[in-house]
C-alpha cells in the first residue's frame, strides 16, 4: 500500500480564520423591549401596498394617496417634501396624507398643490390645508373609492410603516394600468422616495460576559436582482460615549460604504469604505454572512455584548444614532485610551486607519505614507518610547516591537495601550501630536518555528534531519493556567500524518517537550522540539504543515495551522529525481559532443589554409632563407651587447 494523501487538509486551510459560529453559543438574539441603543432608518422605495394608474389622466387633477401606519411614536415630526415633475408646477395636483394626527412639516414650491390631510402641521411647514380633512375611513378600499370619487382617478397609492421622511415626485404616466389595485411589497419608483424607521433591533450578550464591549451590527440583506453597490451611512454617536464599542457593517464584497461618522468607534466593514478625510477606497475584510457568524466574529474581537443587531434592506442610504446606555458606558480597563488634546485632524485619520496590528507578543505599526496626506508635514512618528521610531522609505511608515517595551501597557483584557507620536514640521516651527490608541491582542493560538534553542528569528523552512524548535503561545485573560496543548501534528502531501505532541506529553522518536518561560499577562507559551527524517528513497514533499490544538477543560479548542517550506541540504531541489546513471550519461554526452565539435574544427581548419603555402619556392629562396636567418641572428646575438651597454 502507497502512502496515503491527506484530502481534508485544503478544506481545513480554507476554514482556518474564520470565526467559529460556535463561539456565538450563550447569545440568544431577542428583540429589543426597552429604549433602544440606537437609532436606525434607511432610504427605500419599497411600500407595504401600493399601486398606479393612468385613472387621472384627462382629469383636473393628478392625485396621489399616501397612507401611513406607526408602529410606535415617532421620535420626531413626518417631513413630506413635494416636487414638481417635467411639467414643473402648470398642473394642480392633490396630496391625501393620512397618519393618524402625526405631527408633520409639509413643503413643496407649487403653490397649486390641494392638501387634504389629518396631519397636525408644524410652522416649517409652507403648505396649509385649512379645514380640508379628508373624511374618517376604515379601510384601504373605503380610502381609494373616495379619492376615485371626489377626483375621478388616482395617479398613486401608497401605505407605508414608520417613515421618518417622504419624497413625493409629480407627474403622471400614460402607460400605468387604467386601475389602482394595491399590490403587497410595491416598488413604488419612480413616483416616492422613503426614509422609515427600524424598529426590529436585536441584542443579546454572552452569558460568562465580563466586560462591557459592545458591538453594534448592519447586516445588509440584498435581493439577488438589486442593484445597489454603494451605501451612505451617516452616523453619529453621544458626545460622552467611551471608545470600547465596535460597528460591524456587512453586505456584499463589491459594496462600497461611503461614511459620514462623529463617533469615537472601531470600525470593521466589508466590502470597500471610505471616509471624507480620505481620496482612496480603503479595503475592508471578508465577514462572515450569516447572523451567527458575526457574533462570533464580535466575540472574536473580545466583544461580549452584542447591543444591537440590525438587518435590514439593501439601501443608499442609512442613518444611525448610537446613544449612550449603561451596558456601553463604562470602558472595560483599568487604564483607558490615552488622549492628551482634543481631538483633531491626526486623531481622526489614524482612528480611522487604525494601523497597528498585535499578535500575542509583538506589535507592529504600518501606514502608507499617502494616506497621511490630510495631515501633512509628517516627519517621524514613535510610540509612547520615543526611542521606538518607525523606519520610513519612499511608501510608508513602518515599526515593530515586543509588548513588553516602547512604553506598552497590558493592564486592558485583551488588549495593549500605547501612544503614536507624530512629528509634524511646519514653517520651521517642530510640533508633536499624541494619539492613544488600543491594539487588540487576538484571542487565537499563535505558531512559530526556531531554528534554534533561543527562539528569538522565526522562520517557515524545515530542513530534513535537523532538530526544529516549535512554540505555541496564546493569551486568555480570564484563566490562562487552564488552556492546555491538546495536540500537534507534521501532515505533508503523500505521507503519514506525525504525531508531535498529544496532552503535553511527546510522541514519536525525536520529540522532546520543551520547558517555556513563565506565564506573563495571561499569556501560555508551550514549546517541543523535533526532527524531520525522511526515509532513503522516500518522497521529499515541497511543503508541510504544523497543526496544532489547544483548549480549555471544558472543549472550548484553538486551531493554528503554519505552512512551512522542506528543505533538503544533501539533495538540492535542482537534482531531485536524477539518479547516478542518469548523472554519468549527461557527462559522457557532453564529453562525446565536445569531442566530435573539436574534430569538425580540426577538418575546417586544415581543408581552408592559404594555398601560397602548399606551392615550391624558387631557387634563390635558400640564399633569402639564409640570409634572413642570419640577419635575425645576428640582431639575436647583439641584444646582450646593447644591455650590457646600457648597463
Amino acid at each position: 500500500m502507497g502512502p496515503r494523501s491527506v484530502p481534508l487538509l485544503p478544506l481545513l486551510l480554507a476554514l482556518l480564520g474564520r470565526p467559529d459560529p460556535g463561539r456565538a453559543e450563550g447569545c440568544d438574539l431577542q428583540p429589543v423591549t426597552a429604549e433602544p441603543p440606537v437609532t436606525l432608518s434607511y432610504a427605500t422605495s419599497t411600500v407595504l401596498r401600493g399601486c398606479v394608474s393612468n385613472s387621472s389622466v384627462g382629469t383636473d387633477h393628478e392625485v396621489h394617496v399616501l397612507s401611513v401606519k406607526w408602529s410606535k411614536a415617532s421620535p420626531v415630526p413626518l417631513t413630506v417634501t413635494v416636487t414638481p415633475g417635467a411639467g414643473a408646477c402648470s398642473r394642480p395636483a392633490v396630496l391625501i396624507l393620512l397618519c393618524s394626527r402625526c405631527p408633520a412639516s409639509i413643503t413643496s414650491p407649487c403653490s397649486k398643490l390641494i392638501l387634504r390631510t389629518d396631519a397636525h402641521l408644524i410652522p416649517e411647514s409652507t403648505i396649509r390645508a385649512p379645514n380640508l380633512e379628508p373624511p374618517i375611513v376604515s379601510s384601504e378600499e373605503q380610502l381609494l373609492a373616495w379619492a376615485l370619487a371626489a377626483y375621478g382617478g388616482i395617479t398613486s397609492y401608497s401605505e407605508l410603516q414608520d417613515p421618518r421622511g417622504l419624497q413625493l415626485h409629480l407627474g403622471e404616466d400614460a402607460h400605468s394600468p387604467p386601475e389602482c389595485v394595491p399590490q403587497e411589497n410595491f416598488n413604488a419608483i419612480p413616483h416616492l422616495e422613503a426614509e422609515v424607521f427600524f424598529h426590529g433591533v436585536k441584542s443579546c450578550s454572552r452569558s460568562d460576559a465580563q466586560s462591557t464591549r459592545a458591538a453594534h451590527i448592519i447586516h445588509l440583506q440584498s435581493e439577488p436582482s438589486s442593484s445597489i453597490t454603494r451605501v451612505n451611512l451617516s452616523l453619529s454617536c453621544s458626545p460622552n460615549s467611551a471608545g470600547n464599542q465596535i460597528l460591524i457593517l456587512q453586505s456584499k464584497a463589491n459594496f462600497t460604504w461611503f461614511l459620514s461618522a462623529e463617533c469615537n468607534i472601531q470600525l470593521l466593514v466589508s466590502g470597500s469604505y471610505k471616509m471624507p478625510l480620505f481620496s482612496m477606497l480603503i479595503p475592508g475584510n471578508p465577514l462572515p454572512d450569516t447572523e451567527q457568524g458575526l457574533i462570533a466574529e464580535a466575540f472574536e474581537k473580545n466583544y461580549s455584548v452584542i447591543a444591537s443587531y440590525s438587518a435590514i434592506p439593501a439601501s443608499t442610504h442609512i442613518s444611525l444614532q448610537i446613544h449612550e446606555h449603561g451596558t456601553v458606558e463604562t470602558p472595560v480597563s483599568t487604564t483607558p485610551m490615552v488622549i492628551t488634546q482634543p481631538p483633531d485632524l491626526p486623531h481622526q485619520v489614524l482612528r480611522t486607519l487604525k494601523p497597528w496590528k498585535c499578535t500575542d507578543e509583538t506589535m507592529e505599526i504600518v501606514i502608507i505614507r499617502s494616506y497621511l496626506e490630510p495631515i501633512k508635514d509628517v516627519v517621524n512618528i514613535t510610540l509612547r518610547d520615543i526611542r521606538c521610531q518607525a523606519e520610513k522609505n519612499a511608501t510608508h511608515f513602518m515599526l515593530k516591537s515586543p509588548l513588553s517595551h516602547c512604553g506598552t501597557s497590558l493592564e486592558g483584557r485583551g488588549y495593549a495601550n500605547n501612544e503614536l507620536i507624530l512629528s509634524l514640521a511646519k514653517d520651521a516651527v517642530l510640533r508633536s501630536v499624541r494619539v492613544g490608541f488600543q491594539c487588540e491582542i487576538p484571542r487565537e493560538l499563535f505558531l512559530r518555528l526556531f531554528p534554534t534553542a533561543d527562539f528569538k528569528a522565526p522562520q517557515t523552512e524545515l530542513e530534513i534531519n535537523k532538530e526544529a524548535f516549535v512554540q505555541a503561545s496564546m493569551r486568555w485573560m480570564d484563566h490562562p493556567a487552564d488552556l492546555q496543548l491538546k495536540e500537534c501534528w507534521l501532515v505533508a502531501s503523500e505521507r503519514e500524518p506525525v504525531l508531535l505532541v498529544q496532552g503535553g506529553q511527546a510522541r514519536g522518536a525525536g520529540v522532546a517537550v520543551l520547558d517555556g518561560p513563565p506565564s506573563s499577562h495571561g499569556r501560555k507559551v508551550w514549546r517541543f522540539r523535533f526532527t524531520y527524517s525522511v526515509p532513503e528513497g522516500g518522497h521529499i514533499p515541497f511543503s508541510a504543515f504544523l497543526r496544532c490544538k489547544a483548549g480549555l477543560q471544558n472543549d472550548t479548542i484553538f486551531e493554528k495551522v503554519l505552512e512551512v517550506r522542506v528543505k533538503d541540504a544533501w539533495r538540492p531541489l535542482n537534482y531531485r529525481g536524477l539518479g547516478l546513471g542518469a548523472v554519468l550519461g549527461i557527462t559522457f554526452g557532453a564529453f562525446l559532443i565536445g569531442a566530435l565539435l573539436t574534430a569538425v574544427l580540426w577538418y575546417i581548419y586544415s581543408h581552408t589554409r592559404p594555398i601560397s603555402k602548399l606551392q615550391p619556392v624558387s631557387s634563390t629562396a635558400p640564399a633569402s632563407e639564409s640570409s634572413s636567418t642570419n640577419h635575425s641572428i645576428g640582431s639575436t646575438q647583439s641584444t646582450p651587447c646593447s644591455t650590457s651597454s646600457m648597463a
